[in-house]
This record gives C-alpha cells, structure tokens and sequence, in this order.
C-alpha cells in the first residue's frame, strides 16, 4: 500500500502532472525540452523530476551534460491505467494544449542538438 499512496502523493502537484502528461504523450524527452515546455527553471523542472523517479513514475539517462526522461516502462498496471484515465481526462485542458504547443515550438525553434 506504501508504494500506491507514494505513487499517488507524486500526483498531487500540478507541474508533476503536466511533465507526466507529456511523457506519456511524447515518449522520452531532455530536460531542455521539459523546459521550453514547461516555462520553467530548469531547477524546477530537475526537482520535479527528482521526486517522480524517487516515486517511480520516471527514469532518466544521462546524455552529455543533458538528462533524458520517460515514463518507468515497470509501471505497475494500476498506475498505467491511473496516467492514461489522466491523459484522456487532460488531452482539452487549455494547460495541456499549451504544453504540447510550447514543446512543438521549443523543437521547432531549436538551433542544434548539441544545446540538447
């Protein structure tokens, strides 16, 4: 029960759930992509980040100076079933919908993978 309620605590904070929605809709992502985003510190976004692997709904490699994230391919089934029921519930959300943008725009705008 531990490990459920500590999944669920992840949750509960909103920039959490937007860097989770964009995992799941996009796959692995750099940090600098989280950020471009997100519009915010990359701070901000590395202690979010923090707290979803040390819950377990992330894993991350390291690439240069850069992190990559995605979603912990062992997500148990509940909390798969859990962020896709949040995926569908999100897809309208003018929050979602402006991430999604801002990170199309980010990769758009992006002047050499060598910054990423």
């Amino acid at each position: 029960m531990k490990e459920i309620a500590d999944g669920l605590k992840a949750l509960s904070e909103e920039v959490r759930l937007r860097l989770l929605l964009l995992l799941h809709s996009q796959g692995e992502l750099c940090v600098c992509d989280l950020i471009g985003a997100l519009n915010l510190p990359q701070s901000t976004i590395s202690r979010h980040l923090s707290y979803l692997k040390n819950s377990g709904w992330v894993e991350g490699s390291r690439r240069g100076v850069w992190m990559h994230y995605r979603l912990t391919p062992q997500l148990s089934p509940l909390m798969r079933e859990i962020l896709d029921a949040l995926a569908r519930e999100a897809a309208n959300r003018p929050e979602t919908k402006r991430d999604a943008g801002n990170l199309a725009l980010y990769r758009q705008n992006k002047q050499s993978d060598e910054a990423c």
